[in-house]
């Protein structure tokens, strides 16, 4: 299993972004659409985990997750999905530890999630910060991990 951060015209890109098309996840069609427009700017990054080029999950590094403009919270890790045939494997594991020392590369001192999950980001040494309201109206927790 191979994990690659990538940006627009990657080899993998337009398969990744089909696979988050046609995932499970009701989000992951958003990131597709994301990706075709190529919204992901300067050192925004997909994560993809593959086998022999199959892909089987994805994740994102971003500036920006759901929170306002401002919030003062950056980087983020989002759109955490991995096949239900290939789960049990550690991948987000293992994608979120690939943003992270990415992150770490550019200097940040710090990683973060928002999410609706509890006990789950956790286990990768993300703390709860608290909850907070999103750009979308809603309530969701805001997890961090220091780098």
């Amino acid at each position: 299993m191979e994990i690659e951060l990538m940006t627009y015209g990657h080899p993998l890109w337009e398969r990744t972004a089909a696979f988050a098309e046609n995932c499970s996840w009701r989000a992951g069609p958003v990131l597709a659409e994301m990706m075709r427009k190529n919204a992901f700017r300067g050192p925004e990054r997909v994560v993809a985990a593959h086998e022999e080029g199959r892909i089987v999950g994805y994740c994102t590094f971003a500036e920006n997750d759901e929170l306002p403009e401002g919030s003062g919270y950056t980087p983020f890790v989002g759109f955490v999905f991995v096949d239900e045939g290939a789960r049990g494997k550690r991948l987000s594991e293992k994608m979120i530890a690939a943003a992270a020392a990415y992150a770490r590369s550019l200097g940040y001192g710090s990683l973060y999630i928002m999410s609706g999950e509890e006990g789950l980001y956790e286990k990768y040494g993300f703390e709860k910060l608290g909850e907070m309201e999103t750009i979308y109206g809603t309530v969701d927790r805001l997890f961090v991990k220091k780098l």
